[in-house]
């Protein structure tokens, strides 16, 4: 790791160096929270958690050959230098916004209401066409995870694809004076974090936040589609690049063709050449994440050819809109996370399916006031499609149940609510036919994937 020298470690996050002998000058080879990622040489950062405590695992961590360790204690009897601090949890963002200085690396900051990761994913497909790429794993993408992911950026990558979510002001401020992306991309502005943000506005006014330490010839992308990214004309002198399904955009698509659940064909249109895709990704929000990565992969000098390859090889992610084919039924895994928008996307990818179809939604979380009010319009619009069976859980879901039962017209549809997710599972054996394609859909507290591993096994 460039210049990560137990020093300067200590100079990042103010901390107090302990050294056994001489060794101030000596790098680590990487920096974790987790003692069971310790690698020889790593330099372990002891934080307290909610229910687990870094500083009870430290002898481990010297086991596995940590060099060095960040603590908020002094351990005892330690063979190893050791960092005091007053918080660990900020020495690692201490830690990781000193050591992306270092960096000459461009960075790409990716956020929105909906469609981050997938974003990411497909960012990421593109540009490994050309590039060594080092991309956000997992839901890393919040105080915690967006430090660690920083730390992992060594000589070999050439770009770094960076996911970043918050839930409230100011966290947007912290992740870009951490990340300080040079290409910030917006997906969309949903209906997420309104119990903290309070309205769309507000939320266009948190995920702007990523603008505040981007750099001075940084780049702009943004879904030119959603009504609340198209207020945004300029940013200290930068005009944005806009993708989308409409052909007012800078880069967009059209002739789509659908082909059920195994994706679509279409033609994208980008830089005056138009390029015919075949994605294997399901759902016209998967062909705006394509054109956002189109975007950014014109940016960094890819070919047409590239681009559709980079497209047309990306993988779905688990929890997230990826179809799981069963030799009983498909399933649709989309129980990451939940919220009107992403609701409706999924409902729209279900009613694809050419088989009889069943809905398995869950509870929306940090909604807000109007939360009741969401449910019961998730609801109102899954009873005007073409879905057989509905399956409403959870305390708020009863408003989705009771918006689907005042606009049904159409008697030979199925819908029921269950108060949890247990009781449905109970249910569940006698509600499901050989063949049925079944969407499972919540936000993340419901635990809805125990009911996708149920389908699965």
């Amino acid at each position: 790791m460039k210049n990560m020298t137990l020093n300067n470690i200590a100079m990042a996050c103010n901390g107090e160096l302990f050294s056994i002998g001489s060794v101030g000058e000596s790098n680590v080879k990487g920096a974790v929270i987790d003692s069971r990622l310790v690698g020889k040489d790593f330099l372990f950062i002891a934080t307290r958690g909610e229910k687990v405590d870094g500083h009870d695992f430290i002898e481990s961590a010297i086991k596995q050959g940590a060099m060095a360790l960040v603590c908020e204690k002094a351990p005892s009897n330690t063979t190893i230098p050791y960092i005091l601090v007053n918080d660990s949890l900020k020495a690692l963002k201490d830690i990781a916004t000193w050591y992306r200085l270092q960096l000459d690396i461009p960075v790409i900051g990716i956020t929105g209401s909906v469609g981050k990761t997938s974003s990411k994913e497909f960012v990421s497909s593109v540009l490994s066409r050309k590039y060594k790429v080092l991309k956000t794993e997992g839901n890393y993408n919040n105080e915690i995870g967006l430090p660690l992911t920083i730390l992992k950026i060594c000589r070999e990558h050439e770009i770094a694809v960076l996911e970043m979510g918050i839930s409230d002001f100011g966290e947007m401020h912290r992740l870009s004076k951490m990340a300080k992306p040079k290409y910030c991309l917006l997906t969309n502005i949903g209906q997420c974090h309104l119990e903290q943000l309070g309205s769309r506005e507000g939320i266009l006014r948190a995920k702007s936040e990523i603008f505040d330490f981007m750099s001075d010839d940084g780049c702009i992308i943004l879904n030119g589609d959603d009504d609340m990214l198209s207020r945004i004309h300029d940013v200290r002198g930068i005009t944005p690049i806009r993708y989308g399904l409409s052909r007012d955009n800078d880069i967009y698509a059209d002739n789509i063709i659908t082909k059920g659940l195994l994706g679509s064909r279409y033609s994208l249109y980008i830089n005056g050449e138009t390029l015919s895709v075949d994605s294997s990704m399901p759902g016209k929000h998967m062909i705006l994440n394509a054109l956002a990565a189109a975007s950014i992969g014109m940016m960094f000098g890819l070919t047409g050819q590239e681009i559709i390859q980079g497209i047309e090889q990306i993988q779905p992610v688990s929890g997230r809109n990826n179809i799981i084919c069963h030799k009983n039924w498909t399933i649709i895994d989309d129980c990451y996370n939940a919220n009107p928008v992403s609701m409706k996307a999924a409902i729209d990818l279900l009613e694809l399916a050419e088989t009889r179809k069943v809905a398995i939604l869950g509870d929306m979380g940090e909604l807000g006031k109007a939360e009741n009010q969401f449910h019961k319009e998730i609801g109102e619009y899954i009873a005007s499609k073409n879905i057989d069976t509905i399956i409403c859980v959870g305390k708020r879901s009863a408003h989705m149940y009771k918006g689907a039962k005042e606009v049904m017209v159409d008697n030979s549809k199925t819908i029921l609510h269950f108060d949890t997710r247990d009781k449905l599972i109970k249910a569940l054996p006698d509600l499901l036919s050989i063949g049925d394609t079944i969407l499972v859909k919540a936000s993340h507290f419901m635990g809805f994937d125990i009911i996708v591993n149920l389908l699965n096994n």
